[in-house]
């Protein structure tokens, strides 16, 4: 940058964010007109299948129509119409989903529509997706590897880590690495470095407000030399987070030491407008009665999360919701009784 750029550098920066604003509000106008066109035309196919029995084979003659009318036209095969159909006849008594239909790519409906079952749970991706502008590939990733489902596991209730600003919700308690593709056995070293070389799929997997800081930082207190394996800041926390890696089970003597490491980042390393750091220790298996009782007495900024090297499938996942609803059932009849 020349002297002379430098002198200007913040207008200039100001009219590229106003170009690069306005690009987005183009996109999405461009967006949301493609969205409402695809539910005007399942509209109008899912009328005529209802009044005049419009199938399969007629759609497929419109489909053929309309390219021989407009040859390059993309979008407008007879499994895509069908699926304007199937997209209109989910939601069409749904008037609060049409915000979040139309800050979405199609591709991204389409997945959310296909891959969900309940009104919850659509909305919940409709609203991650937009939020985390998600391609549709990373969209996918994070439904087949039960993100919803989890982030219930985790919380005990209905996911609300879209819009609250509290530690609940946006650390969980499982973290699904098979990205890693880490070798039976492995060790730490291998185990921070594989998440160092994917990075990025990394920070898809923990939440994009994530922001990677340094490996090993170096702490110093005293004469001693302390290093914390990963530290990240959270951008909607507005906080230092350290996570420490281990490879066995959770034992209490890891919490002393990741609430040292805290105290340290906030001796020494935060910064006055942040807010006090908190801690993830990284487990591959932990034995809930030995978290429970290290916490019971301990009112930590540390969470102890569990990770997994292989998906669970989405079936396993539903099934734990399942046996923690009727639990929580079972103890409210238990209690009006």
């Amino acid at each position: 940058m020349d002297e002379l750029e430098s002198i200007y550098f913040d207008d200039f920066e100001k009219i590229r964010q106003i170009i690069e604003q306005a690009r987005q509000e183009t996109a999405y106008k461009v967006n949301e007109t493609i969205i409402g066109l695809y539910w005007n035309i399942g509209q109008f196919v899912s009328k005529k299948t209802l009044q005049d029995g419009w199938g399969r084979s007629t759609v497929k003659q419109l489909s053929e129509y309309i390219l021989s009318k407009e040859p390059g036209i993309r979008g407008y095969s007879a499994q895509n119409i069908w699926r304007m159909k199937q997209f209109f006849e989910t939601y069409q008594d749904k008037p609060e989903f049409s915000a979040l239909l139309k800050a979405n790519t199609w591709s991204n409906n389409l997945h959310i529509m296909s891959k969900t079952k309940t009104d919850d749970e659509k909305k919940f991706y409709l609203k991650l997706a937009s939020k985390e502008k998600y391609k549709a590939r990373e969209l996918e990733r994070q439904i087949d590897s039960g993100y919803y489902e989890r982030l219930l596991l985790s919380d005990g209730k209905a996911p609300s880590a879209i819009d609250h600003t509290e530690t609940t919700g946006m650390i969980r308690d499982l973290y699904m690495l098979e990205f890693l593709n880490l070798p039976e056995p492995y060790k730490e070293y291998d185990l921070k470095q594989a998440i160092l070389k994917n990075m990025k799929q990394f920070l898809l997997e923990v939440g994009r407000d994530f922001i990677f800081m340094d490996e090993e930082f170096h702490l110093q207190v005293g004469k001693n030399d302390y290093f914390v394996d990963l530290l990240f800041y959270h951008r909607e926390l507005q906080c230092l987070v350290a996570i420490d890696l281990k490879i066995d089970d959770f034992k209490p003597e890891y919490l002393g030491k990741m609430e040292f490491y805290l105290e340290a980042l906030d001796r020494d390393i935060k910064k006055p407008h942040e807010n006090p750091s908190v801690g993830i220790i990284l487990r591959k298996s932990k034995d809930e009665d030995v978290v429970e009782y290290a916490l019971s007495r301990n009112m930590s900024s540390t969470m102890i999360s569990e990770y997994r090297t292989k998906l669970i499938s989405k079936e396993v996942l539903q099934k734990k919701l399942e046996e923690l609803y009727d639990a929580a059932d079972e103890n409210q009849n238990s209690q009006q009784c």
